[in-house]
């Protein structure tokens, strides 16, 4: 199968950069996949985890928004935050949803989207590390 270049880019640096076979992403309209020679696009990402197949098993990432650019044969991911599950702190990933749920139990005076966001943030990253909480 052929091969194409991936980048993914946080604002806190590089979190992977090397030849993959395909990789899977959340877009705001659903997943998407891509193989080399893909048609070019843009789109922004959501939360929920890219798939990554560089030939040596699987490699997923918890994210929550930002860009995929598909170019050629590279891909560039600008992602809000990209962490794999030996990165993500279960303790602090349930301590923010249940904060999250106590703010969607208690309407009054919160933002129900960021509320919302949030809990889908938690759930993403516990998923990604291994249970649901």
């Amino acid at each position: 199968m052929a091969m194409f270049e991936l980048e993914i880019v946080t604002p806190r640096g590089l979190k992977f950069s090397g030849e993959v076979r395909h990789v899977r992403a959340p877009g705001v309209r659903g997943y998407f996949g891509v193989l080399a020679g893909h048609t070019p696009f843009i789109t922004p990402l959501t939360t929920g985890e890219i798939d990554i197949d560089a030939g040596e098993g699987l490699r997923v990432f918890a994210t929550s928004g930002g860009f995929a650019e598909v170019h050629g044969d590279h891909v560039l991911i600008l992602a809000e935050t990209a962490e794999e599950a030996d990165e993500i702190d279960r303790e602090r990933a349930l301590a923010a949803k249940r904060r999250a749920e106590e703010r969607l139990s208690n309407p009054e005076g919160i933002d129900h989207m960021r509320a919302r966001a949030a809990l889908a943030r938690a759930l993403n990253r516990l998923k990604i590390a291994g249970g649901a909480g």
